[in-house]
């Protein structure tokens, strides 16, 4: 597609959550640009994700360098052999930090099994007991591991008082249906948007409109019309526009509950 076929990025009065980006990729100069053009689109938060040992402090310094950059700490299933004590107690010491809003990225992936699966599932159970311990929510990757994942899931929900979002949601309906009958957010990004990808626009339509928020996952998973160049946080937009018309709701009503969602999730202890 050429750039002169692609609109320009929507603008919409209700603001915007990124509730799951990688800031950390980015250099200085690409960093700020995609903060000002973000801000210029109507993205009023952006949660920026930590998925290894190697970029835990980038990640949290990041929380420092915007008052509009939130983190997370925690240990991707890729990188689930890195995490040891020290891991676990640098989690658990910045889990306080008012900048740091879950435990995440954490989870299983079968379909990469960068990490052998028996690492993954104890990594997982033992972040799981760390949001539990700091009463944080949870950002959850998983793929092609529905069934543990549901195993897994089953044993800590209950003791998970702020829940979590199942990230980037590409699985089952079934588990869609397990993970919101106890109380998860699903998150839909630019996937959504995609020719083939029916299954994701069947799980939208099963949420419900106060269980779903959106991110970009960027810098990869870029949107339609868009596709081809590198993901950033101001083409949560078209994310916004693709879901909307899945729940056949105005973009408007669907950007405010994602915005009450997101902040229920990730900001409920801010005062006021």
């Amino acid at each position: 597609m050429s750039n002169s076929k692609r609109r320009d990025i929507p603008h919409y009065t209700t603001p915007l959550i990124e509730t799951h980006c990688h800031l950390d990729y980015l250099d200085q100069e690409q960093l700020t640009q995609t903060l000002v053009r973000s801000r210029e689109v109507g993205i009023e938060r952006i949660v920026t994700i930590a998925v290894s040992a190697a970029n835990l402090d980038r990640v949290f310094a990041l929380t420092r360098f915007a008052d509009d950059i939130w983190g997370t700490q925690g240990i991707h299933p890729h990188e689930a052999e890195c995490y040891d004590s020290a891991v676990a107690e640098t989690i658990r010491e910045r889990g306080t930090d008012p900048r740091i809003v879950a435990v995440g990225e954490i989870g299983l992936d079968y379909f990469y099994d960068h990490a052998d699966r028996a690492v993954q599932r104890r990594v997982f159970a033992e972040q799981l007991a760390l949001a539990v311990e700091l009463d944080l929510p949870v950002v959850i990757h998983t793929r092609e591991a529905d069934d543990d994942t549901r195993a897994i899931l089953a044993e800590f929900a209950p003791n998970l008082a702020r829940k979590g979002v199942i990230h980037s949601f590409t699985s089952s309906l079934e588990l869609a249906e397990f993970c919101l009958d106890r109380g998860f957010m699903l998150g839909f990004n630019g996937i959504t948007t995609f020719n083939r990808a029916d299954n994701v626009r069947a799980a939208v339509a099963l949420t419900p409109l106060d269980q779903l928020v959106l991110e970009t996952d960027s810098p990869y998973l870029t949107p339609v019309p868009y596709r081809g160049r590198p993901n950033a946080p101001f083409y949560l937009p078209f994310v916004a526009e693709r879901v909307a018309e899945v729940k056949q709701l105005p973009v408007e009503d669907l950007l405010a509950a994602a915005h009450r969602n997101s902040l229920a999730l990730f900001f409920a202890d801010e005062p006021g």
